[in-house]
């Protein structure tokens, strides 16, 4: 069963490993199957020796920061053919677990996913799209697995401080409202929760939360950690018992497919709770297919988890298409189903979660590895991988035998399954770039999701606002809303700021009605070519055009405000809307006012392209309306 090139089957029907009675070919390329005298290497599958460990399933994971911001604004029918693709059982990858980002206010990697408490008595379970996309893939698969984890915390959990945990009760019941929300307003029973930072894990919030899950009756919720590394957490729960109570599961992020002795003594299951991170060319197909066979055969690992689950986010941007497959251009409808889709595939849709692996599986002698695994009800399923520079027959060998000759770089499946297909839909539309002329005026009354089209918040969050108190044109806006500096591993800029449009953009206009909350200093910007968002955009350059509520305005080449091209007095205040309009032609920027020349000319050496964008000058309120853009 071959899908790396092209998908094809390859179905053994046979007992359970007993005697091969027949094998049937649906092949759209040749494989050598020989029966006669060859040199080859033998391999034994037998359960006698017993079953190895349970197999908890293949996922994907949407957020870490942001990664399926794009995919909601997708039209439909394309929208339902790529979560086809993800989650559909027997059509494409067929995931079996799905991980997202509980939301923190921060910047995580490529954007901002919104939190449901902005603040300490702020609750909303309707901001962000993870809960639209969980609805999702439990509708297309019941038995799906969700997992939750918090990669950032809104500012008001580490009062001040960029540490979560030094008050563990809040951060407890933080997280489990974000479980009861899900069970609450969606319907979505959230089957574990991760606990991870880059530092540390603190023992002491793992206890605390597990008691606060039971105390919320959420004694079905099982707990991963630390959902990082493998040490020190083993150890600890080597040596206290209240820990290893507590925590279910093992959590290994980009484990290179191997364990430690002390994991392994803890009995615990072992995940790689996030791998991948590689583009999803053939090659990275390839790297997923080892990497799923081989986290079992050397580490024991029986769940892995790709970041991300699919590049819905703009291409320039950090780890562009490190996902399962691309879904980037919602304004074309165009998505690519890429190779790991299909490596996926060998696995899902021919093993499920409960089934068992053999002990016996390992390495093929020159290189490769493979895997099987039974439902102990007659079924196997074999998986062979073969990402190497080699060429060789491989001879399997139990009561009946028969030999396989494998090519390089391949990936074959070998089951008595006989449900799995390729799963098509007529090509999407073609790839085209990001319309030259765009506008929003985010009169949108009962917006489906939180955020505008498009936009892709690097900092802070830029949410659809409707201002009862304003009865004239601007009752709907873009509103900036967090307040404070969240808590967060990535190094979050100082300004907040919300990217859009195409990376290659050079001469354009941008113009957009603001609004600043902030009385004296208070302060908003737009800009055109931004050259840097994600987890570098601190040190984003650009044109930035600023006003500020104590009546001045500020060109930079930068976000930081560092390097002035231009200054002066505005006249522009805090609670009155004021229209900015930025012009960028080859080396200078023009910058208007309410429709009036403010400075002209700006000499503008770096950087030659990038995209749009809004922001505010600190985590303020601030609204945003009418946005254009026009490129030359």
């Amino acid at each position: 069963y071959i899908i790396t090139r092209e998908f094809a089957a390859l179905t053994v029907q046979s007992d359970f490993l007993g005697t091969l009675v027949r094998m049937i070919y649906k092949l759209s390329f040749a494989i050598a199957l020989c029966f006669d005298i060859c040199i080859a290497e033998s391999y034994v599958l037998d359960d006698k020796v017993g079953l190895g460990r349970t197999f908890d399933g293949i996922g994907g994971l949407s957020g870490g920061g942001a990664t399926s911001r794009l995919l909601v604004n997708y039209a439909e029918p394309y929208r339902s053919q790529i979560l086809d693709y993800l989650f559909k059982p027997n059509f494409g990858a067929s995931l079996q677990i799905l991980k997202v980002e509980i939301g923190g206010d921060a910047q995580t990697t490529d954007g901002t996913e919104p939190s449901h408490m902005h603040y300490e008595n702020d609750e909303n379970f309707f901001r962000g799209y993870e809960w639209w996309l969980m609805r999702e893939a439990k509708k297309r698969n019941p038995n799906i697995t969700l997992i939750g984890l918090p990669w950032a915390f809104p500012g008001w959990v580490g009062h001040g401080k960029n540490w979560p945990y030094d008050f563990p009760d809040i951060t407890a019941s933080y997280v489990v409202s974000w479980i009861l929300g899900a069970e609450q307003y969606h319907d979505l029973n959230i089957d574990y929760v991760g606990i991870w930072n880059e530092r540390n894990f603190d023992s002491k919030y793992i206890k605390l939360l597990r008691y606060t899950l039971d105390k919320s009756g959420l004694e079905r919720v099982r707990i991963i950690a630390s959902d990082n590394l493998w040490q020190p957490i083993t150890y600890s729960l080597c040596v206290d018992q209240e820990l290893a109570e507590a925590v279910d599961v093992i959590g290994a992020h980009y484990p290179g497919t191997t364990t430690v002795i002390e994991a392994l003594k803890t009995q615990k299951k072992l995940w790689s709770s996030e791998d991948y991170s590689t583009f999803n060319d053939e090659v990275g197909g390839g790297c997923w297919a080892r990497i799923l066979n081989q986290n079992y055969v050397n580490g024991l690992m029986t769940a892995t988890i790709s970041w991300n689950l699919v590049a819905s986010y703009y291409e320039d941007l950090p780890f562009g298409r490190d996902g399962l497959m691309t879904a980037e251009e919602p304004w074309t409808g165009n998505y690519v189903v890429e190779s790991p889709i299909w490596i996926t595939a060998h696995t899902t849709q021919f093993s499920q979660p409960g089934w068992s692996y053999l002990q016996t599986v390992g390495h093929l002698v020159h290189g490769g590895s493979y895997v099987a695994l039974t439902d102990s009800k007659g079924n196997l399923t074999v998986v062979i991988e073969t990402m190497v520079s080699i060429y060789l027959p491989i001879h399997y060998i139990y009561d009946g035998s028969f030999t396989l000759s494998l090519d390089v770089d391949e990936v074959y499946t070998l089951t008595t399954i006989s449900t799995g297909q390729k799963g098509t839909y007529p090509d999407p539309p073609a790839s085209g770039p990001f319309p030259k002329v765009y506008f929003d005026d985010f009169n949108v009354a009962n917006p489906s999701f939180s955020e505008a089209p498009d936009f892709a918040d690097q900092t802070g969050v830029f949410e659809y606002y409707i201002n009862l108190t304003d009865p004239g044109p601007h009752v709907f806006t873009l509103r900036q809303v967090v307040t404070q500096m969240p808590v967060t591993w990535a190094t979050d800029a100082d300004q907040t700021i919300s990217v859009i449009g195409d990376y290659k953009w050079q001469n354009l206009t941008v113009m957009c009605d603001v609004f600043m909350e902030t009385v004296k200093t208070g302060g908003v910007f737009i800009a055109a070519r931004v050259d840097k968002g994600g987890q570098s955009v601190r040190s984003a350059k650009g044109v930035f055009f600023w006003v500020f509520a104590d009546g001045s305005y500020k060109v930079t080449n930068d976000l930081v405000g560092k390097t002035v091209l231009a200054e002066g007095l505005s006249g522009t205040r805090a609670y009155g809307w004021h229209t900015l309009t930025l012009t960028v032609e080859g080396e200078y920027a023009t910058g208007l006012l309410n429709g009036y020349p403010l400075w002209k000319d700006a000499v503008v050496l770096g950087p030659k392209n990038g995209w749009a964008a809004i922001g505010t000058h600190s985590f303020e309120l601030a609204q945003f309306d009418n946005f254009a853009v026009e490129v030359k």
